[in-house]
C-alpha cells in the first residue's frame, strides 16, 4: 500500500506515433478514471518501440513527445498520475536483468504475444534470424515495468492477461528464490476494451492507413469517416438498410452517441429514411464534436513543448525515486551487498 492508502496500477504504450480513436476509447478514457482510484504510474514504453523498430528510429523521440501530447490532451493528469518515459528510469533496465537471471527459457517462448510480434516480422519480409534477443526479452522487460513500482493491478483487455499471468509467474518465482515476500503477484485489472475498428472495418492501426487520429482535424475526419465502407446491398438511398452489415459506421454511432440516438438511425436506415452519405456526414460532425475539446487543447499544448518536456522530465524523476527504493530491496534480497 502507498502511503495515500491507494493502490498501485502500472500501464504503458509503445511509443509508435501519434494516436487514433481506438487508443483513446481502448486505453485513454478508462486510465482517465482509474487516475482518481489508484496511484497510477503510466509510461511511454520506448524501449519497447525499439523490439521491432530497432532500425528505424529516425521518429523515436518525436513519437515520444506525440504520445505525451495526446494523453496530456485527453485528461491523463499530472497532478494525479505519473507520467515517464521509460528509458528515463534506468532502474528498470537493472531490474531486467536481475529478471532475466531467474527466467526460465521456456516461459518467455510461450508468451503468445512475442509469438505474435515474431510471426509479424517475418510477414514483413524479416528472417527468423531477426527475431533479436530484445525482442525474446520483451515479456520479461515487460514484467520489469510491471515490478519496478510493486504494482498491486495492470489495467488490460482479456487478450493481453497472458503477459500479467507471466509476470505473476516471474514474481512467485522471485520470491521463493530469494525468500522473500517483498513483491506482491500483481492482478490484472480488465477492461471492457470495445474493439475500434478501421474506417475499411478492419482493426484500426497507423500501419493500415485506416485510422482516425485524435489529431486530425476535422476535414481529415469527415474525409476519413465519408470514406468508411456500409451496407453494400444497398443501392439507392431510399433502398431500406442492413445496420448489421454497415459495421464501421453502426457500431461508430453505438461508441459516439446514445441508445436512444442509435436506435433512431437503426429505424431510420431499415426504413430507407437516410442515406448511407446523410448518416456518416451526421457521424462526423458527432465525432468532431466530441474530439473539439481535446483538439484544442492539443493545440494549445504543442505551443508549449517545453512545458510538455518538463512534465515528462519531472514524472520520470518521480519515478526514478519510487524505483531505486525497489531495485535497493532487490539487491539486498539478492544479497548483491
Amino acid at each position: 500500500m502507498t502511503e495515500d492508502s491507494k493502490k498501485r496500477i502500472v500501464s504503458g504504450m509503445r511509443s509508435t506515433g501519434k494516436l487514433h480513436l481506438g487508443h483513446y476509447f481502448g486505453v485513454l478514457a478508462n486510465w482517465k478514471k482509474l487516475q482518481e482510484q489508484y496511484d497510477s504510474f503510466f509510461f511511454i514504453a520506448d524501449w519497447h518501440a525499439l523490439t521491432t523498430k530497432f532500425d528505424t528510429t529516425e521518429d523515436l523521440a518525436t513519437n515520444v513527445y506525440n504520445v505525451a501530447l495526446d494523453w496530456l490532451s485527453c485528461g491523463i493528469d499530472p497532478e494525479k498520475s505519473t507520467i515517464y518515459v521509460q528509458s528515463y528510469v534506468p532502474q528498470i533496465a537493472q531490474l531486467h536483468i536481475f529478471l532475466s537471471m531467474i527466467t526460465p527459457q521456456n516461459w518467455v517462448e510461450r508468451d503468445p504475444t512475442l509469438k505474435d510480434m515474431a510471426k509479424a516480422l517475418r510477414l514483413k519480409g524479416s528472417s527468423e534470424s531477426q527475431v533479436s534477443y530484445g525482442l525474446l526479452g520483451y515479456p520479461v522487460l515487460m514484467t520489469a515495468d510491471i515490478m519496478m513500482f510493486n504494482a498491486n493491478y495492470v489495467p488490460v483487455g482479456i487478450d493481453q492477461v497472458p503477459h500479467v499471468e507471466l509476470s505473476r509467474d516471474i514474481v512467485r518465482r522471485f520470491n521463493n528464490i530469494y525468500k522473500t515476500d517483498y513483491f506482491v503477484e500483481p492482478e490484472p485489472l480488465l477492461t471492457q476494451i470495445p474493439l475500434m475498428k478501421g474506417v475499411d472495418g478492419n482493426k484500426m492501426g497507423k500501419s493500415f492507413n485506416n485510422d482516425i487520429k485524435i489529431s486530425d482535424d476535422e476535414e481529415t475526419t469527415t474525409k476519413k469517416i465519408m470514406s468508411a465502407i456500409t451496407d453494400r446491398s444497398r443501392l439507392r438511398r431510399d433502398d431500406p438498410g442492413h445496420p448489421e452489415d454497415c459495421e464501421v459506421v453502426y457500431d461508430y454511432w453505438k461508441i459516439f452517441d446514445s441508445e436512444e440516438k442509435v436506435k433512431e438511425i437503426d429505424s431510420l436506415c431499415r426504413k430507407g429514411e437516410i442515406g448511407c452519405a446523410q448518416c456518416k456526414r451526421e457521424l462526423a460532425k458527432k465525432v468532431n464534436e466530441m474530439l473539439a475539446p481535446i483538439r484544442q487543447k492539443r493545440l494549445e499544448l504543442a505551443q508549449k513543448p517545453e512545458l510538455v518536456r518538463e512534465i515528462l522530465m519531472e514524472g520520470s524523476k518521480k519515478a526514478q525515486t519510487e524505483a531505486q527504493k525497489v531495485l535497493d530491496k532487490v539487491k539486498e534480497v539478492v544479497r548483491m551487498y
